[in-house]
């Protein structure tokens, strides 16, 4: 279905897929590297640093006006954590050249300009240019900031933090607020320099290409030293099970946030991983599901009510808005709804329309170059590899045992309500 072909090219593994499917050429640069509180808020600064000019376009100006001349070529980045590593991406969309009127070379362009944000930032003494440094900081704490303004996005930050307390994952891949006016352009660049020594380096190439063509283009531009290779290390680490914790958090919120966590024992690499994506498309996943119908639906308890799976850390995680005096309420049926799931008490047709909706998902996804790259990424974050085609087969063939057995396997771990300065009904007081 995804024809990806994947070759070493010094340190870079670089995947090619050729498709003409798409009326642009896509180019993604990966880096990955450990969860580390020593480095996470220079890692979550370094992408906008680096893509806010290079030595022939020094400024974000002189970067986007060259970029407009490439036909509105895009460039952007991100930051994220899948299981406990913390990603850098980076990615350049180009107009495919023989849809044009001129052959410009914008493909080779854009490498070239990737080649250079990555090589030749924008620097000034041997180091990073202060100002662009001061200016992203800036940026960046409005980034972290945005989160505690957005209260359902603080309550998942919040439940992510206690539930994962020590553990890497508990980390916020855009860095901690405090660490952030400590950060120097000379510190920065030093670290920048390790991050392109260490780090495991994916480079997609997604469109109209031809393998030998892209080889050719990084073998020119890319060139690396090589790496001793390291043992590929667990992505997941595991906390013994112990009580459940209740956490409740007080602030001048009107709507609780009432969100669950719990470890589903089953990440990417096993074999009940599909299972356990059908059991969260039931449970809380989709439209159809279990806690939208009677918890938001049936009970008129909550605003939202939905479930996430983490599939690198194994994490599952419910998410809620409900009027805080439906506390004890709200978590009764949520409690109810995964107790269902353990009992095998779900039909074939809930079943069948989520091995539906799976599958239209995944179809959706690929249906875009950042999607295919995102779900074809999962097979370097993970040591198993699921092709595309084996995905949708082995999601077809969950049987209801299937489902039950990863639901067994899901343990309660951290309840966390971000509530209103009132009581709650039964009087809880908060931390």
């Amino acid at each position: 279905m995804v024809d990806e072909k994947v070759t070493a090219v010094g340190p870079v593994r670089v995947h090619t897929i050729s498709t003409d499917k798409y009326k642009t050429n896509t180019i993604v640069w990966k880096m990955k590297a450990p969860l580390a509180k020593e480095t996470v808020t220079l890692r979550a600064l370094l992408p906008y640093v680096l893509q806010s000019g290079t030595a022939d376009y020094p400024s974000v100006k002189a970067l986007r006006t060259y970029l407009d001349e490439l036909y509105g070529a895009t460039l952007n980045v991100d930051l994220t954590k899948k299981g406990e590593h913390h990603i850098m991406t980076i990615r350049i969309d180009v107009a495919n050249e023989r849809f044009l009127p001129e052959q410009t070379p914008l493909l080779s362009k854009a490498f070239q300009l990737l080649a250079d944000l990555l090589f030749r930032p924008a620097l000034d003494g041997g180091r990073f240019v202060t100002d662009i440094v001061e200016q992203e900081k800036r940026a960046l704490r409005q980034r972290i900031q945005a989160v505690y303004d957005d209260k359902m996005r603080y309550a998942n930050m919040r439940l992510v933090e206690e539930m994962c307390k020590g553990e890497p994952y508990a980390l916020s891949p855009n860095g901690e607020l405090e660490d952030v006016d400590g950060i120097t352009a000379e510190g920065l660049y030093r670290y920048y320099e390790r991050a392109l020594a260490e780090d495991e380096l994916d480079l997609y190439v997604i469109g109209d290409v031809a393998e030998e063509a892209v080889l050719t283009a990084v073998k020119q531009r890319f060139s690396l030293p090589d790496r001793p290779k390291r043992e590929r290390a667990s992505s997941v680490s595991v906390k013994p099970q112990g009580e459940v914790r209740e956490v409740i958090e007080r602030q001048d919120v009107k709507q609780g946030k009432l969100n669950i966590g719990y470890r589903t024992n089953v990440t990417y690499e096993d074999d009940d991983y599909y299972a356990l994506q059908l059991f969260n498309g039931i449970f809380g996943g989709f439209s159809h599901s279990k806690l939208f119908i009677n918890v938001r639906e049936k009970a008129s308890l909550a605003y939202y009510a939905a479930s996430r799976l983490e599939s690198h850390k194994g994490l599952l995680m419910v998410m809620s808005g409900i009027e805080p005096a439906n506390y004890e309420k709200a978590r009764r049926i949520i409690d109810e709804q995964m107790q269902a799931m353990k009992n095998g008490d779900f039909t074939d047709e809930e079943m069948a329309q989520t091995k539906a909706v799976i599958r239209n998902q995944l179809l959706e996804t690929l249906d875009t170059p950042r999607g295919l790259v995102e779900v074809l990424y999962h097979n370097v974050v993970s040591t198993r590899k699921r092709p595309i085609d084996e995905w949708i087969a082995g999601t077809d063939q969950v049987t209801r045992e299937d489902v039950v057995r990863a639901a067994d396997k899901v343990e309660l771990d951290t309840v966390y309500f971000l509530t209103g300065m009132e009581a709650t009904e039964d009087g809880k007081t908060g931390v």
